[in-house]
C-alpha cells in the first residue's frame, strides 16, 4: 500500500490528499513533525533530499516528493489529467504557476501570519503582498471565461491551485476583492465535496514562532 508522509496543516498535504480521496487511493498515513526536525533526519532525507513533506512512498519503497509531481503521478490516465496534449500542457501551466506564485507568496504569508512569525519576516511581507495580490489579479483574468483553470472540466491544476489560494483569507486578502477566483472556489468545493478539512497550525504544539 502506498505511504503519505504528511504534516496535516500543510496544504501541499491537503492537495495529496484530497486527491488521493477523490480517486479512492487506499493509503497509509504517516505524519512527520516537522518542527521538531523529523524532516531533516538522515531516514527522512533518504525519501525527500530536500527535507520537505508530503511524500508519497510506493509500495516499493521508491518516493516521490513535491507535491504536484505526487498529483501528477496519481492522476495520470484518470479524467483529472486528460491525455490531450493542449489540455495537458494548460494544467502543467497552472502547476508551476502554482509553485511559483501561490505558494510561495500566498503559503508563505498565511504560515508567518498564523505561525507568530510575521514580525520576525516583516521586511519580506510589503513584497510579498504585492505579489499575492497580482497573483489573486492573474487568476481572476483567467477565469473570466472559463469554469476551471484548465476548461470546462475539474482537473488537478485545480486542487494545486484552490489549496492555498482560498487560504488567502487567512494573510489578509479579501476573496471578494476577485469575483471571478472566488466564484471558481465554490465550484472547487463543490467539485471536492465534504471530508477533506484545513487544519490549523495550532494543532501542532511546536508550531510556534
Amino acid at each position: 500500500m502506498l505511504t503519505l508522509h504528511d504534516y496535516l496543516p500543510s496544504q501541499n498535504g491537503w492537495k495529496v490528499r484530497v486527491l488521493l480521496g477523490l480517486l479512492k487511493i487506499p493509503y497509509n498515513s504517516r505524519m512527520v513533525s516537522i518542527f521538531e526536525g523529523e524532516s531533516h533526519t538522515d531516514a527522512f532525507l533518504k525519501l525527500n533530499p530536500a527535507g520537505a513533506v508530503p511524500v508519497l512512498e510506493l509500495e516499493d519503497g521508491r518516493a516521490i516528493a513535491e507535491s504536484n509531481a505526487i498529483l501528477i503521478y496519481l492522476a495520470e490516465d484518470t479524467p483529472l489529467l486528460p491525455a490531450d496534449r493542449y489540455t495537458n500542457a494548460k494544467i502543467m501551466q497552472w502547476l508551476f504557476f502554482e509553485q511559483y506564485h501561490v505558494e510561495p507568496v500566498i503559503g508563505s504569508l498565511r504560515f508567518w501570519t498564523l505561525t507568530g512569525r510575521l514580525e520576525r519576516n516583516q521586511a519580506m511581507v510589503p513584497a510579498k503582498r504585492e505579489a499575492g495580490a497580482r497573483t489573486l489579479a492573474a487568476l481572476e483574468r483567467s477565469l473570466a471565461d472559463t469554469p476551471f483553470l484548465a476548461g470546462d472540466d475539474f482537473t488537478i491544476a485545480d486542487i494545486a491551485v484552490y489549496a492555498y489560494g482560498h487560504r488567502a483569507q487567512d494573510c489578509g486578502f479579501l476573496l471578494t476583492d476577485y469575483p471571478g477566483f472566488f466564484a471558481w472556489t465554490g465550484r472547487v468545493q463543490e467539485a471536492i465535496g465534504p471530508g477533506y478539512p484545513v487544519h490549523p497550525y495550532a494543532i501542532d504544539p511546536h508550531s510556534g514562532a
